[in-house]
């Protein structure tokens, strides 16, 4: 390599230092030492304690473990498709050539910019059983609104409401991606006599699914690491109705002081996620279609093979011509 090219690549590296810094300190790092501990029974106040794979057993035979794990689940599976559903008709709406729609796309995207807390201070006020704005609305309808947040029944469905609150951030990747998709595919269907509900679903929908791709792993992402609405209006309550799984973790670290169970935990987490990621990834080529391909378009490819023929191996057969 010459030092020309030395030179180039010492001033790249230089200025991605920051970053490679960044990343080492402040993500490889604490990665690895909470895999460390995760074999430990460490209180932070006395030196960590080698427990090798007691924690990982004391996992599979805790309830909270499981109570944790369920809510959890229950919140991803009604959250995620919900907030897909609304999202997607949202940028529908906001994708049409309106005075003024400019607005209406700030609007909704500005609660998804507001801090958790806030946030869940002001849905605190929305279902308050007594004066919250909820319940108040429902009785001008002669409708009894039920204890929202203090009711088991009911604890968990209100932190589903309130995750539709934030619908704006993905509609804006929506938005992006109905405005991507070509008008020529538009215009040919509508001479082929397709209706605007079938032009929608066989045409948009299709085109969009890479953005619902990318937008589902976010989500599932984000569902799974759900904390600060549980651990600001419930607590993980009533009776560990809404004891997410990330706040049940919280608990044991810095509540409990069991930093090591409380690792061994977070590893469990990513086990989870990654699995799930996974099965995404291999079954996206059966429903998402990418510009010029189909779903199964890559499976095809591998099951091609170019013909044989007498001149050898990949080469097409002779044409005689006079």
């Amino acid at each position: 390599m010459s030092a020309f090219y030395r030179k180039r690549s010492l001033t790249g590296y230089l200025f991605i230092s920051p970053w490679l810094i960044g990343l080492a300190c402040f993500t490889l790092f604490p990665l690895l030492y909470s895999f460390g501990l995760s074999f430990t029974d460490w209180n932070i106040l006395e030196p960590a304690k080698f427990v090798g794979l007691d924690n990982f057993d004391k996992l599979a035979h805790d309830p909270n473990v499981r109570d944790s794990l369920k809510v959890t689940a229950i919140y991803v599976v009604c959250s995620v498709p919900l907030g897909t559903v609304l999202s997607i008709l949202l940028a529908v709406l906001l994708n049409q050539n309106v005075k003024g729609m400019r607005i209406f796309r700030t609007l909704f995207y500005l609660p998804s910019v507001v801090s958790g807390v806030a946030v869940s201070m002001l849905w605190i006020w929305i279902f308050e059983s007594n004066y919250g704005l909820l319940n108040t609305v429902l009785s001008w309808f002669g409708v009894k609104g039920p204890h929202w947040l203090t009711d088991s029944s009911t604890a968990l469905l209100s932190i589903i409401i309130m995750s539709l609150w934030g619908v704006g951030g993905s509609m804006v990747i929506y938005l992006a991606g109905l405005q991507s998709v070509p008008r020529s595919l538009h215009e040919a269907a509508e001479l082929d006599g397709a209706s605007r509900v079938r032009r929608f679903w066989s045409v948009t929908v299709p085109m969009l699914s890479p953005t619902v791709f990318f937008n589902l792993i976010m989500g599932l992402i984000g569902s799974f690491q759900v904390f600060t609405q549980a651990l600001v209006m419930t607590g993980g309550g009533p009776g560990n109705a809404t004891l997410f799984y990330v706040l049940y973790l919280y608990q044991n670290a810095f509540q409990f002081f069991k930093m090591g169970y409380a690792s061994a935990l977070g590893w469990l987490l990513f086990v989870i996620i990654l699995v799930l990621i996974l099965v995404l990834f291999q079954t996206s080529n059966r429903w998402v279609y990418y510009e010029g391909e189909g779903p199964a378009t890559s499976r095809s490819k591998r099951r091609t093979r170019r013909p044989r023929s007498e001149g050898g191996a990949g080469r097409a057969p002779h044409s005689h011509t006079r």
